[in-house]
């Protein structure tokens, strides 16, 4: 038996950051909101306990139960996809704030070449630059107009940052704290950047430098430097997160509430228009339908694409023959790296998330390609965001993997081992991409989301060029002995890189390239919006965070304007 509820202004998948957000933004202005959340409540109250990196960090605490549900895996079409068992090269966050509550806190804006990458690129190098292959498109957006959500955003997160990048966009005003300690470890890297020729700056954070409240009157307390940020919860309140910030503003309207344990199976459509989202109780399996005049999809990229497929709401894309946009042009990140062994001791167990500086010289179309047979780039960072015994083990390449000498190597180097990272861009390729699983259900019923990705020349070119300039900072920094990562051939999802997943409900500027328009409103019914970072139809050179909430601003405001006059945003 399926219970009917009483009918909302407003209901969304997810609790997270485009959840808070939209829920935040709907309820201040007295719509009624209903938020589906699969996982648990939280708040900074049940992270007392969290420096604790079994529990955490290994054991997924805060993570989705893949045992209920996961996905597919395969490199090509020509293989069997296999089920994700145990969470791998990405981890999918669950409970109240989603993803937001574990993330490091880096927060980017992405430049204004990612928002028209295809015009820019053919511009200036010609339209074969890259393959046919690789389906490339500007968003339908630029820089330009997203920037007053980009500030929106940064308000409410507090972010700590320094406006000294020459590359980055334009901004209108400032960040709103200061940035972070500048700690010797930082230090060096500036140095060593700075005489390289190239423009490093403090790393905008989510860790804030100092109190802040927020425009909503949310409070976030200043960072503790205690180096459990990506897989925790903040214990200080210090880390902005949606539990401290967005949730509660809604909540607070008095129009918001959320229900918990409530996994959408359903998005449930009549003609042209969406009715309402049916969901199970993940404890009692009893089935509910929430009824409402607009709902929006906030959950995770691959949940949000899964659950299209199985309404059936708009045409799936195939890679045979082109056709369809739902599932097209996933991405990821390439990682170039270098590692750095030193002689001198440094606080390496000290940190922060997004404690850290940047060079963005490699970055975007910021350096010429002419010469080069990729695109884009990556930002290289050096972070100090804490090590922790259990998973940094840094040893030099020589040393051997069990006995005395390993345990001698281990205890001298973890503090005595720098990385410099890059966030490499992901172009979309033809044959990377989501579709539903003909085999395998999750505990529901419901097909499993099929997730077919490889790396592509484009990335192992990008990888490797990145890579080299990584090393010369770090051989810049004084490194007695400098490593870099090792090239990339084929993607493996079972050792862990990075949850900067993206793609699949891409934006744009018709229904013929794209799954919704700029404000995210669906093509196929027009009160149904699709929030995350599976808007993008690229993956640029950065954490997606700050740009998703930039994009879930401006949709909250097209929500509110389709709730008065109704019809097509864009």
């Amino acid at each position: 038996m399926v219970t009917t509820l009483e009918k909302v202004d407003v209901v969304t998948v997810g609790v997270g950051w485009t959840g808070g957000i939209i829920a935040a933004e709907c309820a201040k202005e007295g719509l009624k909101v209903v938020g589906l959340e699969r996982g648990r409540e939280r708040s900074t109250e049940d992270y007392s306990i969290v420096h604790d990196e079994y529990r955490y960090a290994i054991r997924y605490e805060l993570m989705q139960d893949l045992s209920r549900e996961t996905i597919t895996f395969r490199n090509r079409r020509n293989q069997r996809a296999l089920p994700m068992r145990q969470m791998g090269s990405f981890l999918l966050g669950e409970g109240l704030g989603g993803s937001g509550t574990n993330w490091n806190g880096q927060n980017w804006r992405f430049l204004p070449y990612d928002f028209q990458i295809k015009t820019m690129t053919e511009e200036k190098y010609g339209k074969n630059k890259l393959s046919a292959d690789y389906t490339i498109q500007d968003w339908g957006i630029t820089y330009d107009e997203l920037e007053p959500y980009f500030t929106r955003f940064e308000k409410t997160a507090g972010i700590s940052g320094e406006d000294t990048n020459p590359f980055w966009g334009k901004r209108s005003e400032g960040f709103p704290t200061p940035p972070m300690k500048k700690t010797p470890i930082l230090k060096k890297f500036e140095t060593a950047s700075t005489k390289l020729g190239l423009s490093p700056f403090m790393m905008p954070s989510a860790n804030l430098s100092e109190a802040y409240e927020n425009p909503d009157g949310a409070r976030i307390n200043a960072c503790q430097y205690c180096g459990f940020c990506e897989r925790f919860g903040c214990a200080y309140g210090a880390k902005t997160s949606p539990e401290v910030t967005v949730v509660p503003t809604a909540l607070n309207t008095g129009n918001f509430e959320v229900k918990y344990n409530a996994n959408a199976v359903e998005i449930l459509k009549e003609d042209d228009k969406v009715t309402g989202v049916r969901y199970i109780d993940t404890i009692t399996f009893e089935e509910f339908i929430q009824p409402a005049e607009v709902v929006v999809l906030t959950s995770y990229i691959m949940n949000n694409a899964k659950l299209l497929m199985v309404s059936d709401i708009g045409e799936q894309y195939d890679p045979e023959t082109g056709r369809g946009t739902l599932g097209k042009n996933y991405g990821y990140q390439i990682l170039p790296s270098a590692t750095g062994f030193f002689d001198e001791q440094m606080n390496t167990f000290m940190g922060a998330g997004a404690l850290g500086m940047t060079v963005d010289d490699f970055n975007g179309d910021n350096f010429d390609h002419s010469d080069l047979d990729f695109i884009h780039g990556a930002s290289l960072s050096i972070t100090q965001t804490g090590l922790r015994p259990i998973l940094h083990n840094p040893i030099p390449p020589d040393t051997p993997s069990w006995g005395a000498d390993f345990k001698k190597a281990s205890i001298h180097n973890f503090t005595r081992t720098l990385n410099i990272t890059g966030q490499g861009a992901s172009m979309p390729f033809k044959e990377n991409y989501m579709s539903l699983d003909g085999t395998y259900k999750d505990i529901y019923g419901v097909p499993l989301l099929q997730l077919t990705y490889n790396f592509t020349d484009q990335d192992r070119a990008l990888h490797a060029h990145l890579t080299q300039r990584a090393g010369e900072i770090m051989q810049e920094m004084g490194a007695k002995t400098v490593v870099g990562g090792n090239p990339i051939s084929d993607y493996d999802i079972v050792p862990y890189q990075t949850t900067h997943n993206t793609g699949g409900t891409i934006m744009g500027t018709n229904r013929d390239d794209s799954v919704v328009n700029n404000y995210l409103q669906h093509w196929d019914a027009e009160n149904l919006f699709v929030v995350g970072a599976g808007n993008f139809a690229h993956n640029g050179g950065y954490n997606p965070t700050g740009t998703v909430g930039a994009l879930a601003y401006r949709c909250a405001e097209g929500i509110i304007k389709y709730s008065k006059d109704g019809g097509a945003l864009a």
